[in-house]
């Protein structure tokens, strides 16, 4: 009877102890992702910014490069759709809906007490952009289907809570045009856009054609490499990485 009491000891101890030892190697790594998933997007950004700005000038064709300057109209100018913002190189627009404890949702893993995307649209053009670094002017390809990684981030222009359900003609049409019902939702409209003659940071590769420099997207993914420091594993973008901070605010005349 005391081998057997000792026995069943011994299995439950050993089964103890594997169990804290996969636990000790599942929890780092369950928390790494976890900590990815939350900053990584955060841990790009910080790379783009941090990335040294190229000068044009001595630039060689194939060349990845990152340029940080202002930026004008191509041959098609954009404009957002619900401000009608003139003359943008960069428009988005992104509709959310909130879905309480027994309202509709807006996609199918839409959770309850939470604002979910609806619909969203995001269109960018070719556009120039005057490096500050040596003064040269660049065409960029971003238009035309061409990949683009854009980092823009939208401002609410339309808030319906349930203290305001009367809609402006404007919104209104604005869904219609988007074949979007307006029945009793709670939504919000956010839009995003890059005015021409804002400052913009755009990576991509350096291709020269008769007399004509340009900048297009890459053909293989852009990886920020492991960030220890942050503790964040290598983050892949695709296309033309395209960012402005200040997408809203005063721009420069050109």
């Amino acid at each position: 009877m005391a081998l057997l009491v000792g026995a069943f000891l011994m299995v439950a101890v050993k089964k103890a102890v594997i169990l804290v030892a996969v636990a000790a190697v599942l929890t780092p790594l369950i928390l790494g992702l976890i900590w990815n998933c939350v900053w990584g997007r955060k841990g790009l950004l910080e790379f783009v910014s941090k990335y040294p700005d190229a000068e044009l000038r001595g630039a060689i064709d194939g060349q990845h490069v990152k340029v940080t300057g202002v930026v004008t109209c191509g041959s098609i100018a954009l404009e957002s759709s619900y401000q009608r913002i003139p003359r943008c190189i960069y428009v988005s627009a992104e509709l959310y809906e909130y879905r309480g404890m027994g309202g509709k949702s807006a996609h199918p893993k839409h959770r309850f007490c939470s604002w979910g995307p609806r619909y969203s649209e995001k269109y960018v053009a070719d556009f120039y952009i005057s490096d500050f670094q040596s003064g040269l002017r660049a065409l960029v390809k971003a238009g035309y289907g061409a990949k683009v990684a854009p980092f823009v981030k939208p401002s609410t222009v339309v808030d319906v809570v349930k203290e305001n359900r009367d809609l402006s003609p404007n919104f209104l049409h604005w869904l219609a045009d988007r074949n979007l019902s307006s029945d009793d939702r709670i939504m919000r409209l956010k839009e995003g856009y890059i005015k021409e003659g804002s400052t913009v940071s755009v990576m991509g590769i350096v291709r020269r054609h008769d007399n004509v420099l340009m900048i297009v997207p890459p053909q293989e993914p852009v990886s920020t490499g492991c960030q220890w420091t942050r503790f964040l594993l290598p983050t892949y973008v695709e296309g033309l990485v395209l960012t402005c901070d200040d997408q809203n605010a005063d721009v420069v005349p050109v």
